[in-house]
């Protein structure tokens, strides 16, 4: 394969970055190892039965580790090699047997939990400063699935068989927990987003490894509800295409938080009547983290907004927090008259630590 020039999508296969990608050998994932990865399919409650089990889903950047007759590479789902990006990852190359392929997750901790922000931050052209990062928040491969080891074709055997020969053959990597207990999994799902996980992952246990699949995995996510106050919003054409949301400060300093994903068309003749006559500057008091500052994926170019009177509630559906955003574009569920928009504060999106929640540590040794 030889890789395409120009701007390419990021790793993870998000809403990331776009940047120039540097050359690379012409190498594509071995011939042995199936790919794409498996995906999994959303689903709103966790499947239960004696065919399933369930595994954290890890917050970072998904990896096929492949040792390649002594060449080691990280794959990401699109064939992009990953390796570049993680440079403190090559001493796993040694743990691995010639022609043996991992299926993972790479992740960084800090303080007790993972930062995917820091993860962002490895994409980036110059590779001094990959190093640097790479000493300063070193990432951690986290293997859920066993491909090949020593070319035998372990992919084709059920997942229940796979997990066996990953913790016999792979026991000196970091290997994700899994558990056969739906209401240990549920907790998983209400209690792990405060070390920064990203909700359960669902798998057949009686299944072959299916690359590219959804049909052995499915995933659930703990989907939250938050009121926040309208802050603005952008048009496209002549109708109002996205509400602008943020929440107050404790020092009453208002922050923007994110937008909503789409608005229902049976609100659009009521917010054309509503928000433009709300139409007021100046509610930021100089916050940089304002709208009209642009978005992290926007190149640094600003994005047309027009700003409102904070003073409309509306109840928004999210998935979860990144750094102090919502990650991805919001649902709307319905105003809240009700509410004053003062009430629109940061309490909502942060939960407090129980003393029975997990730390990353107890995770990580739980097999």
């Amino acid at each position: 394969m030889i890789p395409p020039k120009g701007p390419v999508d990021s790793p993870g296969g998000r809403d990331r970055p776009r940047e120039t990608r540097p050359p690379y050998a012409d190498r594509v994932p071995g011939p042995n190892v199936p790919f794409p990865p498996m995906e999994a399919q959303l689903v709103e409650m966790l499947p239960v039965g004696e065919r399933w089990w369930y595994e954290p889903k890890w917050d970072g950047f998904r990896g096929v580790l492949e040792n390649d007759g002594g060449k080691l590479a990280v794959w990401s789902r699109n064939e992009r090699p990953l390796l570049r990006y993680f440079p403190e990852l090559t001493p796993l190359g040694s743990l691995l047997a010639p022609h043996s392929a991992l299926d993972g997750e790479i992740v960084i901790q800090r303080d007790g939990g993972l930062d995917f922000d820091a993860m962002q931050l490895r994409l980036h052209p110059a590779e001094s400063r990959i190093r640097k990062l790479a000493g300063e928040t070193p990432a951690t491969f986290i293997a859920f699935d066993i491909l090949l080891w020593d070319g035998e074709p372990i992919h084709q055997r059920p997942l229940v068989e796979r997990r066996a020969e990953l913790e016999r053959r792979a026991a000196a990597f970091t290997l994700s927990p899994y558990s056969r207990d739906p209401a240990q999994a549920q907790r998983w799902l209400e209690r792990l987003e405060i070390i920064g996980l990203d909700g359960v992952v669902c798998k057949r246990t009686d299944l072959p490894y299916k690359p590219g699949s959804r049909e052995a995995v499915s995933k659930v996510k703990h989907h939250k509800t938050a009121d926040c106050v309208i802050v603005g919003y952008r048009t496209s054409g002549d109708r109002i295409a996205t509400l602008l949301l943020g929440l107050f400060r404790p020092d009453g300093g208002l922050d923007f938080v994110g937008h909503t994903s789409g608005i229902p068309r049976s609100l659009q003749v009521q917010l054309q009547e509503i928000l433009p006559p709300l139409a007021e500057e100046g509610h930021f008091g100089g916050d940089s983290r304002v709208p009209g500052g642009g978005s992290r994926w926007s190149q640094g170019k600003d994005l047309p907004w027009t700003e409102v009177k904070p003073v409309l509630v509306c109840e928004v559906r999210y998935d979860k927090m990144e750094e102090e955003r919502f990650r991805h574009g919001t649902r709307f569920l319905r105003f809240r008259p009700d509410k004053k928009a003062a009430e629109c504060t940061w309490a909502q999106v942060r939960p407090e630590r129980r003393r029975d929640d997990p730390t990353l540590a107890d995770l990580l040794a739980r097999r």
